[in-house]
């Protein structure tokens, strides 16, 4: 590395540095505000509360990481536009690019080191953190409330199109897998419903990996008429071909957000189809992760033609637009992600039209700079 890329790269780092630790410090100090006092309150141990956010932290790195690099390039390369050193490397013959290919290198870095993250690292931490979250929780409730509302959820419905079940329940206990006022209907290939199960209450066993239901009854339709067929009550009764895991339907009650990319992906899987309905949000959520990386790229393609700007433009004016720019690209990502979550538009194009739509305007505009 050339003495000039060295001094550009080091005065880049130091900020960077800084940015990213401030911006994190922040995020968990937030975070600490909503959750501290209620790890404390359920008794959690000291032990507890650092593990929790020490990998609550990798799972920040995705929002951290291009505000950290978009603040650090905005100052450094204006501190360098400020002092007329950019001016100074283009009169000794330098262009653009010999200017800024060490951040460059450092913005091509950090994406390949947030694409690494999101495929390995941050899907682990998210998943861990808030399982010690639920662990923690689910403790304190087991010392003040019964054990069937221990890790309660209300009103779980999940969808089945693999096998054509659908779901109800009027509660599900996520400490005891036992749920109450159960309703599966199943449907035909054609949406019809051919059969339901009603029964008091629903237990998954784990041994058997199947379900049974307490004190219900199984009705038979005529898919044509919808008029019951058949009613057979009963007190217990095993549906061993019932192979659905309450995991998977908790999971599909939480905001696709939310989710681990490896929970997206089990998710999408257990839909039977990424074509289903219910799976089009989780898919937008998995293209999306994959294309946050170009985040990076398209922050240095941003930062850069505006901070390079003649001497007579106000620093302060590329500043704006920078930042504006980015404001832009975040809404663009935003509202593109609603949009294709309702199944307007293909669920990859909602996360790439973004990415690469920015990405090609900033590189239009570095190029009038070069």
């Amino acid at each position: 590395m050339k003495l000039l890329d060295r001094y550009v790269f080091c005065e880049w780092l130091k900020i960077f540095v800084v940015a990213i630790g401030v911006t994190l410090g922040i995020l968990v100090l937030h975070d600490m505000y909503n959750n501290l006092g209620k790890l404390i309150n359920w008794g959690a141990e000291t032990e507890q509360i650092l593990l929790f956010y020490a990998l609550l932290v990798p799972t920040l790195v995705p929002v951290v990481l291009p505000i950290s690099l978009l603040l650090s390039l905005i100052y450094v390369l204006g501190s360098l536009h400020r002092n007329n050193e950019i001016t100074a490397m283009r009169a000794a013959g330098l262009n653009v690019f010999a200017i800024t290919r060490s951040l460059w290198f450092a913005g091509a870095l950090l994406a390949g080191a947030l694409l690494w993250l999101n495929a390995h690292t941050i899907p682990v931490c998210k998943e861990n953190s808030r399982l010690l979250y639920d662990n923690i929780r689910f403790a304190e409730q087991m010392r003040t409330a019964e054990l069937s509302d221990v890790g309660r959820v209300n009103a779980l419905c999940f969808n089945n199109r693999k096998d054509g079940r659908l779901w109800f329940m009027n509660s599900f206990s996520q400490a005891t897998n036992r749920a109450r006022g159960v309703t599966v209907s199943a449907l035909d290939t054609r949406g019809r419903e051919v059969s339901r199960v009603m029964a008091r209450e629903g237990v998954y066993d784990d041994v058997d990996n199947c379900w049974f239901f307490l004190d219900g009854q199984r009705i038979d339709f005529d898919p044509d008429t919808h008029k019951a067929v058949k009613a057979v009550g009963f007190d217990k009764r095993y549906f061993r071909d019932f192979g659905e895991k309450p995991q998977i339907m908790v999971l599909s009650m939480r905001r696709p957000k939310d989710l681990s990319l490896f929970e997206t992906k089990t998710l999408i899987e257990s839909m039977g189809s990424a074509e289903a309905p219910e799976a089009v949000p989780y898919l937008v959520r998995s293209y999306s992760i994959w294309f946050s990386p170009f985040a990076c790229i398209i922050v240095v393609a941003i930062a850069i033609p505006f901070s390079v700007a003649g001497v007579r433009t106000n620093p302060m004016v590329g500043v704006s637009k920078t930042v504006g720019l980015f404001f832009v690209y975040f809404v663009l990502d935003s509202a593109l992600g609603a949009v294709g979550g309702r199944g307007i538009i293909p669920p990859l194009w909602a996360a790439a039209i973004p990415n690469i739509a920015m990405l090609l305007f900033a590189l239009s505009l570095y190029r009038k700079v070069v």
